[in-house]
């Protein structure tokens, strides 16, 4: 990684280091612990409506604004591109039951009939 992505990564990780609980998770509060995705989603949740208020002309915009997962896009992507193995290993799976259970919903790509 370089560039903003790796400062911030050695930014989060110093901040992380003055914490005795000690956790593989990226994002902690400011105990130090995991946090979950019920507490972003309601962190996310209040940073959005105090952004309507504050910029009422784009009130509609920012109260429709939606976090979506895209890993199963990604796959499905890679997977059409280069394969199902280049799918896994984007994915980091060990398994390919995995990968294609929960990621890879794209059924095969065929030509038109006329």
């Amino acid at each position: 990684m370089a560039g903003e992505l790796a400062e911030l990564l050695v930014r989060i990780r110093a901040r992380k280091a003055d914490h005795k609980i000690v956790t593989s998770a990226l994002l902690v509060n400011l105990q130090g612990k995991r946090l979950t995705p019920a507490v972003l989603r309601n962190h996310f949740d209040d940073a959005r409506a105090l952004a309507a208020k504050a910029h009422p002309a784009m009130a509609a915009d920012i109260k429709a604004f939606h976090f979506y997962d895209l890993r199963a896009k990604a796959a499905d992507d890679t997977s059409d591109e280069r394969g199902v193995q280049a799918a896994i290993d984007l994915l980091g799976h060990d398994s390919v039951k995995t990968t294609k259970r929960h990621y890879l919903r794209r059924g095969k790509i065929v030509d038109s009939t006329k």
